[in-house]
């Protein structure tokens, strides 16, 4: 293959005499990116010489503005270096980012452009259009050609409607059948051992990007299509899914810029913890205002309704339920409590339930500290949008959860700015379920905090996809694109002998530690928990530990950790440290080196396996001991284990 790589680029080469090359080389000269430009676009990537992957036949379809059928004429090439440093307004990874880049701009005669930045992690490139007319888009082309022992990670869809929460997928992409549909983000591995993490950003008015089997070591690209009709019967959870498209996938302005196409390198799981191009490639703020928006941990009544006991009330969707919730939250420092599916009905968020007085409950909730969201589907919000609006600010709502959209179409991208936007007029911050991934939204609006996009706890209802082994791949592939709604802290724990998925009453897979140490390894400003106050109660200590982790972060970095086997992370907040490991279902004896922390001695307070996890997951042990900083710890993680600590320096 390395032979059919040279050949490739030796054709490019003498292709057309028109055609024309340069280099662009990373700040710390190990990345190369040999772009040619003639009767196509093409860029061969290479880390230290060697190949990794080459992009060939970039083209964007616009109409008669950009126009294949003859060589691209160069009208101008500028280029520029930036190194600055970003202060994210929310620290979902880090206090500050490095931005440092080198950038260059081809733009052609007929009338657009391609812009291409080299990172040291990576290489993105987006096309521009400059034209007075607005511009239908017929297709974006990308074709990612690989080597033979080439492998990936990646989730597939049988449509464009999708959730995006289908099980990871493992296969040679040699092996990836022809037109089958690959959303992002998608993980290569070489056989050396090198990351080639494929994703997008700046994602807006325009469709998502997907990539698509060829049977062979190539992908090509593909979006959805722009709709033309919608299913408008059925449950009120399906409604609004394309039924009929157009041939073209958009409608833009003429002059503008299109999303970054994202092919991030990287040597080891270290970097695709550590990599921030996504952040770093999408628009600044749009907020003038940040100071409203709060993090924090949200306790949510989808489930845990249902299993309060030890109460003198029936539990359900009422007014008492709400208070119980928000008593609690209060009583251990959690910011939000969140109504899921059953508030209101599902096709009228106007009203609640009888039992519901949601003007009691909002005041109940300011008078303890507690802010209100609500969850609601996407199609009934937009109905009903203006409305709904108003009357959740005369509530006094605080955040909202949208469901079910399960599209990236333009029209989709557009509903997510749209909501964005209008959520931080009313001041409310914003969790996306039923979603695509993320593609930078929460920097142009930082109050959307979180989305899904995964599997996640709720699966552990009705399947047994969310296992220790997936809580392995989520660190380097989802977690690379962006925050995630997982939902981790569980105090209903199960060895893989004795799972049952429970649809109301689920438990999750893995030792009481390594459920724990999720909350710490899957970062999200805003962490939701699953069970019933009632069961957070009863687990006292657990629940205190749990209230001591953050949600926002001053520095992140995985320690050690191999893809889909186990992870250790380490996370600073101020002068305290939080480290979080998990096993997939092996046993494992891990040193953990400590030589991250500053010198000094530290306290460290931990949640380990207890000496009988393997048959009880349930059992754990609590331990407090001092250290100095670069001892190694001895960490025991049993079948599907964990370890979690709290480290703080000796006062």
């Amino acid at each position: 293959m390395k032979k059919l790589f040279r050949l490739i680029a030796s054709v490019l080469i003498t292709l057309s005499a028109n055609a024309q090359e340069y280099q662009l080389i990373s700040p710390d000269g190990k990345l190369t990116a040999k772009i040619e430009t003639g009767q196509n676009i093409s860029v061969n990537l290479e880390k230290d010489g060697r190949n990794v992957v080459m992009l060939e036949n970039l083209f964007l379809k616009a109409g008669n503005v950009v126009r294949k059928d003859t060589s691209l004429k160069v009208q101008r090439v500028t280029r520029r270096s930036v190194n600055e440093v970003i202060e994210p307004e929310i620290r979902e990874k880090a206090s500050s980012l490095i931005n440092k880049f080198n950038e260059l701009e081809i733009r052609f005669r007929a009338y657009f452009g391609i812009t291409f930045r080299i990172y040291d992690e990576g290489l993105a490139y987006r096309f521009s259009t400059f034209s007075g007319d607005s511009l239908i888009i017929y297709g974006e082309s990308i074709n990612v050609r690989f080597e033979d022992d080439d492998s990936a990670r990646f989730q597939s869809s049988k449509t464009f409607n999708s959730a995006y929460e289908t099980p990871y997928e493992h296969d040679a992409i040699s092996s990836i059948r022809q037109g089958k549909l690959c959303n992002l983000p998608f993980l290569a591995e070489k056989a050396n051992g090198t990351f080639v993490m494929i994703t997008e950003a700046d994602l807006y008015e325009y469709p998502g990007l997907w990539l698509k089997g060829t049977g062979e070591s190539m992908l090509t690209s593909v979006h959805p299509p722009f709709p033309k009709t919608f299913t408008q019967t059925g449950s009120a959870y399906g409604l609004g899914q394309v039924k009929e498209t157009y041939d073209y996938i958009a409608r833009v302005k003429g002059t503008r810029t299109y999303p970054w196409r994202i092919f991030a390198i990287e040597d080891d799981e270290k970097g695709l913890v550590s990599n921030n191009m996504v952040y770093l490639l999408a628009s600044p703020c749009a907020i003038e205002d940040v100071s409203w928006i709060k993090p924090g941990i949200v306790m949510f009544d989808w489930w845990g309704k249902h299993n309060i006991y030890g109460v003198d009330f029936k539990a359900g969707v009422n007014t008492e339920t709400a208070k119980y919730f928000i008593d609690f939250c209060a009583a251990h420092g959690f910011r939000y409590f969140l109504f899921d599916d059953g508030w209101s009905p599902r096709d009228n968020i106007l009203e609640t339930v009888p039992e519901l007085d949601m003007e009691e409950v909002v005041r109940h909730g300011r008078s303890k500290g507690v802010d209100v969201m609500l969850w609601v589907i996407w199609n009934t919000l937009g109905r009903q949008w203006e409305e709904a609006f108003e009357l959740f600010g005369k509530w006094g709502i605080k955040g909202i959860k949208v469901d079910f959209m399960n599209r990236d179409d333009q029209l989709m991208v557009m509903y997510y700015e749209a909501l964005a936007r209008k959520a931080a007029e009313m001041k409310m911050v914003v969790d996306f379920h039923g979603a695509y991934k993320p593609c930078g939204l929460r920097r142009k609006y930082p109050n959307v905090l979180t989305r899904e996009g995964l599997i996640e706890f709720e699966y552990n209802g009705w399947t047994d996809s969310d296992n220790p082994v997936h809580h392995n791949l989520l660190p380097y592939i989802r977690m690379f694109t962006g925050p995630m709604d997982y939902i981790p802290g569980t105090m209903r724990n199960s060895t893989k002998s004795n799972f049952r998925p429970v649809g109301d009453y689920p438990m999750g897979q893995g030792t009481r530690a390594h459920s724990i140490a999720l909350a710490v390894i899957l970062n999200s400003p805003m962490t939701m928990l699953p069970d019933s106050p009632s069961d957070y109660y009863r687990e006292k200590e657990c629940t205190d530990f749990i209230a001591k982790i953050p949600v926002e972060w001053d520095e992140s970095l995985l320690v050690e950790g191999k893809i889909a086997k186990y992870t250790i992370l380490a996370r600073r907040s101020g002068d305290e440290w939080f480290v979080g490991a998990i096993t997939d279902r092996d046993e494992r004896i891990i040193n953990l080196e400590t030589g991250f922390l500053g010198p000094g001695r530290y306290r460290i307070e931990a949640i380990e396996d207890g000496i009988n996890s393997n048959t009880r997951a349930e059992d754990y042990r609590k331990t407090e001991t001092y250290f100095q900083s670069g001892d190694d710890l001895k960490l025991k993680l049993a079948s599907g284990g964990g370890w979690v600590a709290r480290i703080t320096p000796e006062k």
